[in-house]
């Protein structure tokens, strides 16, 4: 598990930087870079709610890696301590990204 810090403030799971959705999928199977990766599991927020799978948000979560040219990938797994996810004003998971990436 990983300490999870997201800045894509309007997707539905994030409160407080938090993710409220319990795991997510990180997408990238040819990542070069970080911009060539995305949360797959986003989703834009309507209105002023957000969207919980937990009963509070998390500092950890669980994260499944679709960008195994990263060194943090270990089976489809990230195994880094602490993630950050980016896409200030995301309309979708392809405006978002993986900052945390690092090429293998």
């Amino acid at each position: 598990m990983a300490l999870l810090k997201c800045g894509v403030e309007n997707c539905c799971y994030n409160e407080e930087a938090c993710c409220c959705k319990g795991d997510i999928m990180v997408g990238g199977q040819h990542a070069d870079t970080s911009r060539d990766t995305c949360c797959e599991s986003f989703s834009q927020r309507k209105e002023d709610s957000y969207t919980s799978s937990l009963n509070h948000p998390s500092l950890t979560i669980s994260i499944d890696c679709e960008a195994t040219n990263c060194m943090y990938n270990s089976n489809y797994r990230c195994h880094a301590e602490h993630v950050d996810i980016k896409g200030c004003g995301a309309a979708n998971c392809k405006e978002t990204e993986c900052s945390t990436f690092r090429e293998a």
